[in-house]
């Protein structure tokens, strides 16, 4: 698999990476497994979180990868505190609380230096200035390599990237959801790399039943999934092939990350991730064809 840098940094990574969130369990031998057969299919981005499964999964991620840790580019997030009952979590963004934890997604990592660490949310109203001080400081510490965003929000990217060194911003981006396209080109403008989650749409597009998906009726997801088919049927592409290749033919995307939970599906994954291509305007055009481009409501 072809690698390319993420944004402006000199993270070379491959078009598709594994989202550790589907993974549940910790660290189970199918878990480990299917991590370890991801690296074997040419896949060195794994992405996770402090907040999934309270660590858990961090520590799958660096239990899994230590034996290829220098093959391999970890992202983690840091931004959210479990309470203590275990009932849900708060935001909690500030210098003093990220300086502390990335010390225990080091450990659970088993790694001295973080590649990615990037924010899990965040406001406007949140302390940005202080937060990017700690970020900063965590590069000269060596404990993170760069820093990025996992946000949604055009008005928190906005700032991140006027007052920031962010390389990348994850966010969903998928054929069903193209709200993220008003920033893309301000993020290309100033070298931030997209990592896209939700590609594949949740297989509503590939062989799940249709439903109606965030402001899109069922019946829009239907047209939508007849565009697809159209256009694997012509250029003799899976369905899964053309939503990942939909995604990774904007130029500012550089990451695909895909949820798996079984080796039946990592396998499915390494097979369509052989035949991606660059997408021309008319087929993009194509894909789009009579299908309601969404829009942010909140958070502008």
């Amino acid at each position: 698999m072809q690698l390319t840098k993420l944004g402006k940094s000199a993270l070379a990574v491959s078009p598709i990476g594994i989202g550790g969130m589907s993974l549940k369990g910790g660290t189970t031998k199918l878990n480990t497994e299917i991590l370890l057969e991801a690296v074997d299919a040419g896949i060195n981005y794994f992405d996770t979180a402090d907040l999934y499964e309270r660590g858990m999964n961090e520590e799958l991620v660096g239990h899994a990868l230590r034996s290829v840790r220098d093959k391999v580019v970890i992202a983690t997030k840091v931004g959210n505190q479990w309470r203590s009952d275990g009932t849900t979590w708060d935001w909690k963004a500030s210098k003093p609380y990220i300086i502390k934890t990335v010390e225990a997604s080091l450990s659970r990592l088993h790694t001295s230096c973080i590649d990615l660490y990037q924010l899990h949310g965040g406001t406007i109203d949140d302390p940005i200035d202080e937060i990017i001080e700690a970020f900063e400081e965590l590069v000269k510490a060596g404990k993170i390599r760069y820093y990025g965003l996992s946000s949604i929000r055009p008005n928190v990217i906005r700032a991140y990237t006027e007052k920031s060194n962010i390389v990348s911003v994850m966010m969903q981006y998928s054929l069903l959801d193209r709200r993220p396209e008003d920033v893309f080109p301000l993020l290309q403008k100033n070298g931030i790399g997209l990592i896209s989650r939700g590609a594949l749409t949740q297989g509503l597009l590939i062989d799940k039943p249709l439903e109606k998906y965030l402001q899109l009726t069922s019946s829009e997801v239907g047209h939508a999934k007849r565009n697809v088919e159209r256009v694997a049927q012509e250029l003799g592409m899976s369905m899964s092939q053309v939503l990942l290749s939909y995604v990774l033919s904007q130029e500012v995307a550089d990451v695909a990350a895909v949820g798996v939970r079984t080796l039946a599906q990592l396998r499915d994954l390494r097979e369509a991730s052989r035949n991606l291509a660059q997408l021309s305007p008319a087929v993009l055009a194509d894909l789009t064809r009579g299908l309601r481009r969404l829009q942010y409501t909140d958070h502008l």
